[in-house]
């Protein structure tokens, strides 16, 4: 019997270690750009086409490589970085892994352009699915470029499990951003299909986040800034009233390089305990520089997931370290050296200040009979007013018991200006939450939220499928300043909310605006709602039961629905239940929630048995 263990020709296992080390796209511009870095560049230019499936390039103006490097740079456990395993554990270097340029060449065809500053000639280097096809001078500025194209064209199962384009596109943005903000000293520049997305010159921290985040970040960010023997914190926090429902503005950064970490992020939670709103998340951009052999970073293949040594005394530093930026937010926004007289107007402080005048009745006796002649005496400044016949004000008015939004019953009176006209009695709302209605066999009780929920649904459903929805115009547009990922999504999804009456005026790089609104939508809902629509595309949650179309139709309609507390008149609730049972289903929300129930008189005689 012959023997069935055998080794691998190179080509299979580099393609192997691809699967592992290049996942998506993204992933390559991660490697090429980590790269780029530790060979010194102060320059570095990331050019996409078609969301880096067709291509990739990074140019950078770093050091280097000698034909010899150039040549070695692509074969297996070949690195510049580290020499002994005891490297691994005191690495100040990214790229250090043996591995990637070989699992990229073995799934793409690959060119490397590159020159040192002392050679009169530079090298260039064709490489196809893991074999060198050419190898040649050529005269190239001093630094590296490397292209990546067609990526797994040879794996065309990894290929088949792609994203779409905008996907994929908004992975390799997030992975220039992380990148970008952890090295603000160095110039990046971002083109996509010809475009460009990001010119970043070389800043600051905090340049370099309002560059990428936009202009409207810069007033919500905290300083932090705490030296310690274990860590170094520096950064910034966001401001708790300008937290988000989403989670899109989390980074941690651990000696230059963007981390995951729930147990620090839990940290950052904790300290805004208290300070924020129901459901909202709190943004941070946190740079932590610690010790190279009190963190190990390789226990993931992406190196986004460390472990720290002293992760217990790591938590409540930077626990209280944002702590401490929010008290001193807090302190420094009451002002005590300003200058309280800039406050008054100019011509009160012209004139100066008046003593106020004081008109008493030096007659009014309050131990004299009402009936006296000196109760009627006046001074010159002094007319009191005669008291009217009250009673005659409520003459007609009849007392009435009315249902509470708490449940309890208590009088009401019909105001003074209240119309004539008899209004419903048969229905009324339950603590804000709740439409009860006599029937004939009992009472119908409907959830508000959910009924005005399902009539959105299939209103917006319908206005998606015909695309006839009806738009209110603004009379000053909104302009709504967010990251360029976000404002791409709803560049994507623009031809769908046009079609249920939003009207946008422009949608720029970073910048949208908007002239006209649904009927059924508020201003003040507006960013809720496009948040919620945001973060629902990001999600990407496979759903078989749901067209794009439905989900959208749902998503906005929950965003758009009757809250709870939410006060309806009579007519208002009797308008709810007619639309509510014109629907095809209104028994069930767009979820499968139950929208309405009965309670009939066997339910009721049965409570009192």
């Amino acid at each position: 019997m012959s023997d069935i263990i055998r080794l691998l020709p190179d080509h299979v296992a580099n393609q192997i270690a691809a699967g592992e080390v290049v996942q998506r796209p993204a992933s390559v511009v991660k490697e090429l750009m980590e790269n780029a870095i530790d060979a010194s560049a102060k320059a570095i230019t990331l050019i996409i086409k078609d969301a880096g499936k067709t291509l990739v390039q990074v140019i950078d103006d770093g050091k280097g490589m000698s034909t010899t490097d150039a040549r070695m740079a692509f074969e297996r456990h070949a690195t510049s970085k580290i020499s002994t395993a005891q490297d691994l554990f005191n690495l100040a270097t990214k790229g250090f892994r043996g591995e990637a340029l070989a699992s990229v060449a073995a799934i793409a065809h690959v060119s490397v352009k590159t020159r040192r500053e002392n050679d009169d000639l530079g090298t260039q280097i064709d490489i196809e699915g893991s074999k060198v096809t050419s190898q040649e001078p050529v005269v190239t500025p001093v630094g590296t470029m490397i292209s990546v194209r067609n990526l797994f064209y040879n794996v065309p199962a990894r290929r088949k499990f792609l994203k779409s384009d905008s996907v994929e596109l908004r992975n390799i943005t997030n992975e220039f951003h992380r990148v970008a903000m952890a090295h603000p000293q160095i110039a990046f520049r971002f083109v996509n299909n010809d475009s460009e997305l990001f010119n970043l010159p070389a800043s600051t921290y905090r340049h370099r986040i309002v560059n990428i985040m936009g202009s409207r970040v810069d007033d919500k960010l905290v300083p932090i800034k705490e030296q310690t023997e274990l860590v170094n914190i520096q950064g910034y926090v966001g401001k708790p009233e300008f937290a988000r429902k989403t989670k899109g503005l989390q980074y941690f950064f651990v000696n230059d390089r963007f981390i995951k970490h729930s147990y620090l992020h839990h940290a950052v939670v904790s300290a805004f305990e208290g300070l924020l709103p129901d459901k909202a998340n709190p943004s941070y951009f946190l740079y932590l520089d610690v010790p190279p052999d009190s963190v190990d970073i390789n226990i993931h293949p992406t190196k986004t997931e460390v472990k720290f040594e002293d992760e217990h005394s790591l938590y409540a530093i930077v626990r209280a370290s944002v702590k401490h930026a929010l008290g001193q937010f807090s302190i420094d926004a009451i002002d005590f050296q300003k200058d309280t007289e800039l406050d008054l107007p100019y011509e009160t402080i012209k004139n100066g200040a008046q003593a106020p005048r004081i008109e008493v009745d030096p007659d009014f006796n309050p131990f004299q009979p009402s009936g006296s002649s000196h109760s009627q005496k006046t001074n010159s400044h002094y007319h009191p007013k005669p008291a009217g016949n009250w009673d005659a004000l409520y003459a007609g008015l009849e007392e009435k018991s009315t249902l509470t939004d708490e449940g309890s019953l208590e009088p009401a009176s019909e105001t003074l200006f209240s119309s004539t006209e008899s209004t419903t009695t048969n229905i009324f709302q339950l603590q804000r939450k709740y439409i009860i209605s006599t029937l004939q066999s009992g009472l119908l009780v409907i959830n508000q939220n959910r009924a005005h929920e399902r009539v959105l649904y299939e209103q917006l459903l319908r206005q998606l499928t015909v695309q006839n929805g009806v738009s209110q115009q603004l009379l000053f547009p909104i302009q709504w300043e967010r990251p360029i990922e976000e404002v791409q999504i709803l560049s994507q999804l623009q031809q769908e909310l046009e079609s249920v009456g939003f009207l946008f005026k422009n949608i720029g790089q970073n910048i949208v605006e908007i002239e006209g609104l649904p009927l059924d939508l508020k201003s003040a809902d507006v960013e809720s709602l496009l948040d919620s629509i945001i973060k629902f595309q990001q999600e990407e949650l496979p759903d078989a039961n749901f067209s794009h179309v439905d989900r959208l139709a749902s998503r906005m309609a929950t965003s758009m629905a009757l809250k709870t507390g939410d006060a309806l008149n009579a007519q208002q609730m009797q308008q709810l239940i007619d639309e509510l049972f014109a629907c095809k289903e209104p028994e069930l929300t767009a979820q499968g929630k139950k929208v309405f129930t009965t309670i009939t008189g066997e339910h009721l005689n049965a409570k009192f048995n």
